[in-house]
């Protein structure tokens, strides 16, 4: 009697697993990283979203249960991304039509054999169309019966979604002449076949949806969505660290078995970066929770100017005793007046002096004749009276020190190396720059570094970093301020 009802245990089991299987949609619970990258595709004006991401952390699974849920419309209790209430036209591609059957097609369907216990119910599968060309099982359309998503008694309706199985190795050609609500683009595309993916999308307004790892460098498509951040993109980044399938300790491991040169790419999905990043440092020998600042510490604030790129931002505090720069605050934005950006100066503190560039000497393009320093001046910025230089060499007076940019990079990194650099880890404008700024054949790349050039031009300026001085004190007829850094500025 104990044998068969074992085998009968164990048979309900299997049939268990085999049912759960079939309902892997129902099933995902994404991780924060994730959740991050759904929730984007819901953001007003967004229509490009990329997840770039270590290896093996869950990018491809994350796409391919979105991918469901837009072909099936079975979309959970409180979904916070994009939604279609109506069938769906998607594509779906990746690498090679190998490469794209053991990644995409397995992650929808399951092995083949077996179709179904992928991200798309079996029950939701209509009709599965095998490729006539390329590897064996490769599957080129999946039709999808689709639930519409303000059904909420989850009847069948007659609507019908499809899915087209693409490859990047079929040439730009092959991605012409559809209209889709839909792409994923699992792994780098070519940014040719990308932007003719991104066009099927046009007429009906939908969106585009890229993972991968970055191993390919700093290539068109990841400058498309990390450099020149094209209106409408978003960008989502998960390290091997966002992964809680991985311990503390496995996370060591793995990233002790790439080579020196992968391990960034493979584990923080940050690109290999042309001839190298400029502060090849460790993030954890400058990163630091945000700090109660004390009151005897002097500020600064750095600027670098800018409206086709950003103007930026940083605040700085300033440890005399260790010599040590604490970057605290930050500030980003495109295509606004300095109207707009001297609001954010302000409103940190009044007080706190602004380090800025030499091109701020330019004068106003509308031929006012006042130059842009004089602009943030004249609404009340507390501009230092000359551009940022170095600190001026014995023998040397104020002003003399240059503003070389190799010169103040190198100051950067040896305070990074020495313990006198530290930044707040919440900036994550900050943190993205320091990850993508490098070199290519040499030279510094001058994109996507507002606020690494806001930063050197704070610290070129770090003499001039004054102390708040005390309401009470001030308020006193004829008080003169004796604390070092709290006379005038030069």
């Amino acid at each position: 009697m104990a044998a068969v009802a074992t085998g009968s245990i164990d048979r309900q089991i299997a049939e268990i697993d085999r049912l759960l299987a079939q309902h892997k949609l129902q099933q995902y619970v994404p991780y924060p990283k994730q959740l991050e990258f759904h929730a984007a595709g819901a953001l007003p004006g967004v229509r490009e979203r990329l997840l770039i991401a270590a290896n093996q952390v869950g990018k491809t699974l994350s796409a391919s249960m979105e991918v469901g849920m837009h072909a099936t419309g079975l979309y959970p209790p409180g979904w916070p991304g994009a939604m279609f209430l109506k069938p769906t036209i998607g594509w779906a591609a990746s690498n090679t039509s190998q490469g794209t059957r053991d990644s995409v097609q397995r992650m929808l369907l399951g092995q083949p054999g077996d179709w179904g216990t992928g991200a798309i119910p079996k029950k939701s599968i209509i009709d599965i169309k095998k490729a006539t060309h390329g590897v064996a099982d490769a599957v080129e359309i999946i039709t999808v019966r689709h639930i519409p998503a303000h059904d909420n008694s989850h009847k069948l309706s007659d609507g019908t979604s499809r899915i087209t199985i693409k490859t990047y190795d079929q040439g730009r050609e092959r991605w012409q002449g559809d209209t889709i609500n839909f792409l994923w683009c699992d792994e780098e595309a070519p940014i040719d076949l990308y932007m003719e993916g991104l066009t099927r999308t046009n007429a009906t307004g939908g969106i585009a949806m890229t993972t991968f790892t970055p191993l390919l460098g700093m290539s068109d498509t990841v400058r498309r969505f990390l450099l020149t951040k094209t209106p409408g993109t978003h960008v989502t980044t998960m390290t091997i660290f966002d992964a809680p399938h991985y311990s503390p300790a496995e996370c060591e491991r793995i990233i002790a078995g790439y080579p020196l040169h992968e391990r960034d790419a493979r584990t923080k999905g940050i690109p290999i970066l042309g001839s190298g990043r400029i502060f090849p440092i460790e993030e954890s020998m400058i990163a630091e929770s945000p700090l109660q600042i004390p009151q005897h510490w002097p500020r600064i604030a750095g600027i670098d100017f800018g409206y086709d790129h950003p103007t930026a931002i940083v605040w700085i505090a300033w440890d005399r005793d260790s010599n040590t720069m604490h970057v605290y605050d930050c500030y980003k934005r495109r295509e606004a007046t300095p109207a707009t950006h001297s609001i954010a100066l302000r409103s940190r503190g009044l007080w706190i002096p602004i380090a800025w560039p030499h091109d701020g000497l330019q004068h106003d393009k509308g031929g006012s004749c006042i130059t842009l320093a004089q602009q943030y001046r004249d609404m009340g910025c507390n501009m230092l009276l000359r551009h940022a230089t170095h600190p001026p060499a014995r023998g040397q007076i104020e002003g003399e020190g240059g503003y070389g940019l190799e010169a103040g990079l190198e100051a950067m990194f040896d305070r990074m190396q020495a313990g006198q650099l530290k930044v707040a880890k919440h900036l994550t404008d900050w943190w993205e720059e320091f990850r993508l700024y490098h070199r290519d054949e040499g030279k510094v790349v001058k994109e996507n570094d507002d606020l690494m050039s806001a930063t050197r031009i704070a610290m070129m300026m770090l003499r001039k970093a004054v102390v708040q001085r005390p309401p009470k004190l001030a308020a006193i007829p004829g008080f003169r301020p004796t604390v070092p850094g709290m006379g005038m500025m030069g």
